[in-house]
């Protein structure tokens, strides 16, 4: 919950000239609700995309305050799903995450659905179930044609805006050894490859590098780091970076 209108604009005017200089990567901006028509106009004719940070499962109805796949897709083409922050302060569950999932992709939206364990869930050791049982059943229903599209952030609570970063190996090994091998359970193996996985906790720029050079590890969903242009540039050059290594 960052940025008026009037800021996020001033913001991404201030990011565009450099990121529309790396054009190997593919790069998505979600501002607030209120804000995505006006970041709309500034991002037309660019190769950079545009996301929700949230959104609900129906079409339309007596949900005030909600905003429909419907109304999403009117500008984005990504919607963030299932973040830790609206499932540890606005009830989000699994069973909701599902249903917006589900909802995204029959509007054609890519979902960025967000899993990850708090720190009391890590120091006990449930990273894995928490991590295994996230995908399940958020994912359950779905189709492996759609599935393909689904992108998975995995960010560990206890990393995000505490300065305390997973390191780029252990979330490697969260991701080649649960989340990965969850999603070909479910989908096949050729499904489990395609989707991509993003890190999210604590990513500043010099730290990406980290992280982008991991192997199961595509990308990266950016929190703090992304209010500053400096910032959030640097994270997006050390992903160009890192395509050449």
């Amino acid at each position: 919950m960052n940025k008026t209108a009037a800021e996020a604009t001033a913001l991404v005017t201030a990011m565009l000239p450099e990121l529309k200089t790396l054009d190997k990567i593919e790069k998505v901006i979600c501002p607030p609700a209120i804000a995505i028509s006006a970041v709309y106009e500034l991002l037309k004719g660019s190769d950079i995309g545009l996301g929700a940070q949230n959104m609900y499962w129906e079409d339309s109805g007596a949900f005030t305050g909600e905003i429909s796949p419907v109304m999403v897709k009117e500008f984005c083409r990504y919607v963030i799903l299932g973040h830790s922050e609206r499932r540890t302060f606005f009830g989000e569950t699994d069973d909701s995450v599902n249903r917006k999932t589900t909802a995204a992709l029959n509007h054609g939206l890519i979902p960025i659905v967000c899993i990850g364990e708090t720190l009391s869930e890590n120091e006990a050791g449930q990273t894995a179930n928490v991590v295994i049982r996230q995908i399940a059943d958020g994912l359950k229903g779905i189709a492996p044609l759609h599935a393909s599209k689904i992108v998975i952030a995995y960010e560990p609570v206890w990393a995000i805006g505490t300065g305390r970063a997973a390191t780029g190996q252990d979330a490697n090994t969260v991701v080649a050894r649960y989340i990965r091998p969850t999603l070909a359970g479910m989908f096949g193996s050729s499904t489990a490859q395609a989707v991509r996985v993003l890190y999210g906790g604590s990513v500043k720029a010099d730290n990406a590098t980290e992280f982008f050079n991991q192997p199961e590890i595509d990308g990266a969903l950016v929190g703090g780091a992304s209010l500053k242009t400096d910032d959030f540039i640097g994270i997006a050059q050390a992903a160009a970076a890192s395509l050449q290594t």
